[in-house]
C-alpha cells in the first residue's frame, strides 16, 4: 500500500505518482489562442474560397456559352459548304470546294479549342491566384499569433 507521500495530492496510488505529478505541474501551458483571430481568419478563409468557386463557375458558364457560340457557326458553315458542294457540277470541282471545306473546318476547329483552352486557363488561373494569396496571407497571420504568444 503507497503512503500518503507517494499518493501525493492527486490520490494516485502508483510509485511514480510523486515524479508524475511534479512534472505536471512544472509543464508550462502555451499561451492561450486568440480566438477572435482565429475566426477572422477563417472568415477570410470562407470568403476567398467563395470568391475562387465564384470566379471558377463564371469561367465555366463563359467557356459552355463560347461552346454554344462555337456550334452554332460550325453548324452554318456546315450548311454553307453543303450548299457550295451541291453547286459545284465537275467532280473535280467538287473535290477541290471538299479540300478547301476540310481545311477551314480543321483550322477553325484549332482555332476554337485555343480559344476555348485560354478561357479555361484565365478562370482557373484566376480562381488558384486567389486560393494562393489567401494561404500566403493565412501563414504570415500564424506566424504572426505563433510570435505573439510567445
Amino acid at each position: 500500500m503507497a503512503s500518503k507521500t507517494e499518493q501525493g495530492m492527486t490520490g494516485l496510488n502508483w510509485p511514480g505518482a510523486p515524479d508524475f505529478t511534479k512534472l505536471f505541474a512544472e509543464m508550462k501551458m502555451p499561451a492561450m489562442l486568440d480566438i477572435d483571430a482565429i475566426v477572422a481568419a477563417n472568415k477570410r478563409n470562407m470568403e476567398t474560397l467563395t470568391a475562387a468557386n465564384r470566379v471558377a463557375l463564371e469561367g465555366a458558364q463563359a467557356v459552355a456559352r463560347r461552346h454554344m457560340e462555337i456550334m452554332q457557326a460550325s453548324i452554318a458553315e456546315l450548311t454553307e459548304g453543303m450548299r457550295a458542294l451541291a453547286s459545284a457540277e465537275a467532280p473535280q470541282a467538287k473535290a477541290a470546294k471538299q479540300a478547301e471545306l476540310l481545311k477551314q473546318a480543321y483550322e477553325h476547329a484549332v482555332t476554337n479549342m485555343k480559344e476555348l483552352a485560354d478561357l479555361i486557363q484565365k478562370a482557373n488561373a484566376e480562381a488558384i491566384g486567389l486560393l494562393n494569396n489567401r494561404f500566403t496571407e493565412a501563414m504570415d497571420e500564424v506566424k504572426r499569433l505563433a510570435e505573439k504568444a510567445k
